[in-house]
C-alpha cells in the first residue's frame, strides 16, 4: 500500500513526512503540476502533490490532471486522497465544516478526463465514483478527532476560475448539491481508470452566492476560512493514513478488468509504451 495526497488551495505541503526523497516524472501527458515527494508517515509510504503548483501557478483549467495522476499511479500508489477548498450549498454545511462526497456532478468543459484513445477504447463503472471505505475511514477519523464533518453528498464541479451566479447557485441546490469546486471530479475519473482507491476532503470556506444572509463569496473571505480548514485537514489526513487498511479487498482495484473494449494485442508501440503503467496487468507480452 502507498498513499497518495494531492494538496488543494493553502495545502502546498505536508507535515510530518520523513525519509524525504524528491520525484521529478515526465509524464506521457505533459509535466505535473510540480514534484512529487514521498515519505513515511505513522510508518507508511506517502507520496504528496500540490494541484496547483507550489505558488499556486495553475488556474482550475490549466491543472495537469492527467500527468498528475500518471505520477501517482507510476509512483506506487494504490489510494489517493484529495483536498479541495469548495462552497457549501447547503445551510448545515457551515464554513469551516469538512465533507467526504460520494457523488459528482461535472460541469467542466475545457478538461480531458480520461488515459484513454489513440488506439485503446475503455469504459470504466463510475456511478459510484469514490471509494467507499475510504469514505468510511475518513468518516470514522473525523469522528475520532472531533471534526465537524458530513459523509456523503454531491460535489458539483464546475469549470471557473469565476464564482457562480447566484442563479447558477441556486439551480446546484435544486439539483441536491452539497458542495462546489472546480478540481475534484477529474481526479476521481482517471484515478478510477488508474485502479486507484480514491476520495475528496471538500473543506467548506463559504456559503457560494445563494445564501441571502450572508456576504457574497469573496477571495478574502475564502482565504480567512482556508487557513483554519487546512490545519485541520492536515489532523485529519495524519489521523486517516493510520486507519487505512491495506488487506482490505475493494473494487477499485479491478475497475479495468472489464472496461477495456481494445484488442491489447493490436495496440500502436508508442499508446502501449505511454499507457503501460495504467493498463500494464493487462497487457500480453510483447513479442
Amino acid at each position: 500500500m502507498k498513499i497518495g495526497i494531492i494538496g488543494g488551495s493553502g495545502l502546498y505541503e505536508m507535515e510530518g513526512l520523513t525519509r524525504l526523497e524528491e520525484h521529478r516524472l515526465s509524464t506521457p501527458f505533459g509535466e505535473p503540476s510540480d514534484a512529487f515527494l514521498s515519505g513515511v508517515l505513522h510508518g507508511r509510504e506517502v507520496v504528496f502533490l500540490p494541484r496547483h503548483g507550489k505558488g499556486h501557478r495553475f488556474l482550475p483549467s490549466e491543472i495537469p490532471f492527467r500527468a498528475n495522476v500518471w505520477g501517482m499511479k507510476k509512483l506506487g500508489v494504490t489510494h489517493l486522497l484529495s483536498v479541495s477548498a469548495v462552497g457549501s450549498l447547503r445551510e448545515e454545511i457551515e464554513p469551516g465544516h469538512i465533507v467526504f462526497p460520494d457523488q459528482f456532478i461535472d460541469r467542466t468543459f475545457l478538461r480531458p478526463s480520461t488515459f484513454f484513445g489513440r488506439g485503446v477504447v475503455a469504459h470504466v463503472q463510475f456511478g459510484d465514483p469514490v471509494c467507499p471505505n475510504l469514505v468510511a475511514d475518513l468518516a470514522e477519523t473525523a469522528t475520532r478527532l472531533q471534526v465537524a464533518h458530513h459523509r456523503g453528498g454531491t460535489y458539483v464541479c464546475m469549470e471557473g476560475p469565476q464564482f457562480s451566479t447566484r442563479a447558477e447557485s441556486n439551480l446546484y441546490r435544486a439539483w441536491g448539491g452539497a458542495v462546489i469546486g472546480m478540481t475534484n471530479l477529474q481526479e476521481a475519473k482517471l484515478a478510477r481508470e488508474a485502479e486507484i482507491c480514491f476520495a475528496t476532503l471538500a473543506l467548506a470556506t463559504d456559503y457560494d452566492c445563494w445564501h441571502e444572509t450572508e456576504e457574497e463569496v469573496s477571495v478574502e473571505s475564502v482565504l480567512k476560512v482556508m487557513q483554519s480548514n487546512i490545519a485541520t485537514s492536515k489532523r485529519l489526513l495524519s489521523g486517516v493514513v493510520e486507519r487505512i487498511d491495506p488487506g482490505r479487498p475493494c473494487a477499485c482495484h479491478d475497475a479495468l478488468r472489464y472496461a477495456i473494449l481494445s484488442r491489447l494485442e493490436d495496440l500502436p508501440a508508442q499508446t502501449r509504451a505511454d499507457l503501460e503503467p495504467i493498463i500494464g496487468r493487462y497487457l500480453p507480452s510483447a513479442p
